[in-house]
């Protein structure tokens, strides 16, 4: 796999070389080097670090021709994290970044992820919601697993870094369609599919998703996409659990056992109070697999 850091700008390594070490001695063994060639760094950020009971995960690829001219790349792993709240905190985040162009401005992201966290804790001094989740996830699922970072995704995701750094505001909103639902034991599952070509997509449509009070309110809301980079022969993609346990990668695997491309699948998860078991998984992946013939991405093929 080719590195993506390249000697075109070497004010900007040299930046960031002086970023890393400064992050590396400021938060000590928060701070986590995943790939130093790749440019790919994971901090853990906690709300009290005596006693952390909301914890977050930033994990961060650094592209070539950052800070001059390109942000971060960021992924936040957090299972209480859903989805006004993701959205509100990654806007808070670009607002840094507009606010700071051209300036090392990963300090300035991890205190502000950091605050998000101690103002959610102070408005809610027991924090319910990891137990909720857990509701309806099994026993066989190891809770600490959580804020571990996703290196194959993120692997996969630098060598198409540039698709990240298209920040064009003309992009349109895909169409959304939404499935037909299954329900089970009280416990209802919707899909939802959208074509998209960029990142910038995959958020446009999550932000119009949770604008339906009803979608915003589920318990789960399950992704993955899959977008083909022409140049690079290769394939852009990534998933959420949003609370699920590895429900979002077994979308994705799903997605790839079909080899559909440049769509995106969001499945709904309204949870009844009767755990489901494994079954669940079979409802998630026959929700996005019903879809997607629907629409035509892939055949029909029979189910058992």
């Amino acid at each position: 796999m080719a590195d993506i850091v390249n000697p075109g700008n070497d004010g900007d390594l040299q930046a960031q070389i002086e970023e890393v070490e400064a992050l590396s001695s400021i938060y000590g063994d928060e701070w986590c080097v995943i790939d130093e060639a790749s440019r790919i760094f994971c901090i853990k950020i906690s709300a009290d670090l005596e006693e952390p009971k909301l914890t977050a995960c930033l994990q961060i690829i650094l592209p070539p021709d950052y800070p001059s001219a390109a942000p971060p790349i960021y992924q936040i792993n957090a299972v209480w994290l859903r989805g006004p709240e993701r959205a509100k905190l990654a806007n808070s985040l670009e607002d840094i970044y507009v606010e700071h162009a051209g300036e090392s401005i990963l300090y300035l992201w991890v205190e502000k992820v950091r605050d998000f966290l101690i103002e959610k804790s102070q408005n809610s001094e027991t924090v319910e919601e990891p137990e909720k989740v857990n509701m309806t996830a099994e026993k066989d699922v190891d809770d600490d697993d959580e804020d571990i970072p996703d290196l194959s995704s993120l692997r996969l995701n630098t060598e198409n870094v540039h698709l990240f750094l298209e920040q064009a505001n003309d992009e349109e909103l895909p169409p959304i369609k939404h499935g037909n639902p299954i329900t089970d034991r009280r416990s209802t599952f919707q899909p939802h599919l959208a074509p998209v070509v960029t990142p910038r997509q995959v958020k446009m449509v999550l932000e119009k998703l949770y604008e339906n009070k009803k979608i915003a309110s589920a318990t789960h809301n399950i992704y993955a996409y899959r977008i083909y980079c022409e140049d690079k022969h290769s394939f852009l993609q990534d998933c959420e659990d949003d609370g699920e346990t590895a429900a979002g990668g077994r979308l994705l695997h799903l997605l790839q056992i079909l080899d559909v491309r440049n769509v995106m699948v969001v499945v709904s998860r309204w949870f009844g109070g009767i755990l489901l078991g494994p079954d669940r998984f079979k409802h998630i992946n026959n929700c996005a697999r019903n879809i997607l013939v629907e629409e035509g991405y892939t055949a029909s093929t029979e189910t058992t």
